[in-house]
């Protein structure tokens, strides 16, 4: 892995683990095990950096999630693959976190990946949402645009309850609970 690499998959880890504010250059770098020098000959300095690694975990965040999404099956049977996909739940959305984060919310460039892949979250669900109901496999009544909302905020929110809680089991409960509100609206002729 080159040193630029490691710089990206070091800070990717340091704001899951941190936050930008909690990242330091020189966490950075000894993470990274690369000099100073090394990390402003690759990058213009943190906020550079810290695009790049937002922009990384953004990207590899879509693709798994695409991976549900494209899969076979149905609507619902896509969007409770993608809810029940093994996540590290104690530490939290990698992408979501940053949303508290107060220097990332107010920096335009590093907040755009983070609202872009949560609005991208959002269309590609109601998306498949919108198909579903097309294909008879919900209800006609099902509001796509906001069930996607409904699903998107359950599972950041239900990160937020398992970390407060140190326990899955609020994020469990949440997801068990959107699923039960999407099984509402599959018809009961449709199994």
């Amino acid at each position: 892995m080159s040193t630029a690499e490691r710089l990206i998959e070091s800070t990717r880890e340091l704001l899951w683990e941190r936050g930008y504010t909690g990242t330091s250059p020189k966490a950075i770098q000894q993470r990274a095990g690369a000099g100073q020098g090394s990390m402003y000959h690759h990058f213009a300095g943190k906020p550079d950096l810290a695009l790049a690694a937002i922009r990384r975990t953004a990207e590899e965040m879509r693709v798994r999630a695409e991976e549900q999404f494209s899969a076979p099956g149905t609507a619902v049977d896509r969007i409770t693959a993608y809810l029940l996909r093994e996540r590290d739940v104690l530490k939290g959305c990698p992408i979501g976190r940053l949303t508290q984060d107060p220097d990332v919310m107010a920096d335009p460039a590093l907040r755009a990946p983070v609202d872009e892949t949560l609005a991208w979250l959002r269309g590609r669900l109601a998306d498949l949402l919108a198909e579903g109901r097309e294909r008879g496999e919900l209800g006609a009544a099902l509001d796509p645009q906001a069930t996607a909302a409904t699903v998107v905020a359950v599972l950041q929110g239900g990160y937020v309850l398992a970390r407060a809680a140190d326990s899955v089991q609020p994020f469990d409960q949440a997801v068990t609970g959107v699923l039960g509100l999407l099984a509402a609206h599959v018809p009961t002729t449709h199994e």
